[in-house]
């Protein structure tokens, strides 16, 4: 038997309007940057610096609406003499538009040649046949970014044959990678895993007791040294402890991850521009919105007197018509264009402010335990406005303040019941696990249990599974990994 039933829905529909604020409410700084330049580039109706002409006239908008009740009356108006290229229009002679007091202004790039077209150029020191060269190549093609090549030999020697046409064997690949690709710079490059890594990085340093040993504690006991089973080490290889913590000492000045170290990788070298900065200013809070999101637009005065021009001819032909609405569509986008920025600003300002006047403690000291729980939710409804605005503002976003560059959403947190049954963040309680494990003996490292009961006596009652996360979100290890010598 089929059942028919009626269901209404109601639906929110963003206007594509609405979508794009929602964009440009989402970039950070340099991605605004970019977006602006974009749209400067592809609309010359659209002017930046101080303005100089009327703004755009609501009038002559409404008289060209997309009903097709054009005021239009006939004889022709040369539309040519307003797109003439003889005047090079403002917007490209002027720079981006930076405030005086900007201090940011350049986006540094990571120089000089790539990591892999680095190592690429290393091989060319060596004496290779073409086959050798080849797969020397290929091996280098073959490391990640941090410096490692992670896939079995068996499957590059198979890889060669059937995506190069060469056919060589498993020892001849490993025989180039030891005696060619471990001895590329950056030193420990090329290596299939940890132990290898600092192994090499190890023997190409000048030879001493101390590297000896540590040589032959990775070699034979890498397992016993990774989990830091120190007793072990000191009974198979009959050393004393000072001599195991000298051999730690050396093991800790390698690097993990030679690839990721390179100043001429691949990545854009990162540059945090702050959106936001909050000063102390006579003990008050002062927060400012980076000058470079607030830049000057205005509709070009060489469109709207185009527009202006068509409206006061007396004669009208259909390619003017035509031209006309061109111009018109540019001098729209532009409007909203100018508008969206504006609101963009407006929202940044309004929701950045109320964090920071709900954080205000935190503000005017610095200490993490001063944050208070908030979520999105508690932001939204101060400020009216939806919770997923706010999260656009909060997870791309940074504020600089006197207490170091922070993102907004790392002011967010759950909160928990104190023993006195007031609500606190879940902040404070990470801080103070992290200052406990700090300050513990790290010959004796308090374990997840005993941590609980140190929060507990602090009067923060919090099972020991909840401590085990909290402690993985720090990225604290276990005890038996925070063991010192």
């Amino acid at each position: 038997m089929l059942k028919q039933s009626l269901q209404y829905k109601l639906l929110q529909k963003l206007s594509p309007q609405q979508i794009q604020l929602m964009k440009l409410i989402q970039l950070p700084t340099q991605a605004f940057e970019e977006r602006l330049k974009q749209e400067i580039e592809e609309n010359p109706a659209l002017d930046t610096g101080k303005e100089e002409s009327d703004s755009f006239d609501e009038d002559l908008s409404n008289e060209f609406d997309d009903s097709g009740n054009e005021k239009i009356e006939a004889e022709d108006i040369n539309i040519d003499e307003y797109l003439s290229d003889d005047e090079i229009p403002s917007y490209k002679t002027q720079a981006n538009n930076y405030s005086a007091d900007d201090e940011e202004k350049n986006v540094p790039y990571a120089a000089g040649t790539s990591f892999h077209q680095s190592l690429k150029n290393q091989l060319n020191t060596y004496s290779f046949d073409d086959e050798e060269r080849a797969v020397a190549e290929f091996l280098v093609g073959s490391i990640d970014d941090s410096g490692y090549i992670r896939r079995d030999i068996l499957d590059l020697v198979d890889d060669l044959a059937f995506t190069a046409n060469i056919f060589t064997t498993e020892q001849k690949v490993v025989s180039i990678l030891k005696r060619v690709i471990h001895t590329l710079d950056p030193i420990g490059v090329g290596a299939r895993d940890l132990k290898e890594c600092l192994i090499i990085q190890l023997k190409r340093k000048d030879k001493t007791k101390i590297r000896s040993l540590a040589i032959d504690i990775l070699d034979q006991a890498f397992d016993h040294f990774v989990k830091k089973h120190y007793k072990k080490l000191q009974e198979k290889f009959h050393i004393s402890e000072e001599e195991l913590k000298e051999v730690n000492t050396e093991i800790s000045k390698l690097n993990p991850k030679p690839g990721s170290s390179y100043a001429g990788n691949n990545k854009i070298a990162e540059q945090i521009v702050p959106d936001f900065s909050i000063k102390l200013v006579d003990g008050e809070l002062d927060l400012i919105l980076n000058s470079r999101n607030a830049p000057e637009l205005h509709i070009s005065r060489e469109y709207n007197n185009m527009l202006k021009g068509y409206q006061e001819s007396s004669t009208k032909s259909k390619s003017q018509k035509d031209a006309v609405f061109f111009i018109k569509q540019k001098l729209d986008a532009a409007k909203w264009f100018i508008d969206a920025i504006k609101q963009r600003q407006q929202t940044l300002l309004v929701t950045m402010n109320t964090i920071m006047h709900y954080q205000y403690e935190y503000f005017l000291t610095g200490d993490e335990r001063k944050l208070k729980p908030m979520i999105l939710k508690d932001i939204a409804d101060k400020i009216n406005m939806d919770v997923s605005t706010v999260s656009r503002v909060a997870n791309s976003k940074y504020v600089s303040t006197p207490y170091g560059t922070k993102l907004i959403k790392e002011f967010f947190s759950e909160s928990m019941k104190n023993d006195q049954g007031e609500d606190v963040s879940t902040k404070e309680i990470k801080k103070i696990l992290e200052t406990v494990v700090a300050e513990e003996d790290k010959k004796k490292p308090l374990t997840d249990e005993k941590l609980a009961n140190i929060l507990k006596e602090k009067g923060y009652p919090i099972a020991r599974r909840t401590i085990a996360k909290y402690r993985e979100q720090l990225d604290l290890p276990v005890a038996r990994l925070r063991k010192e010598i």
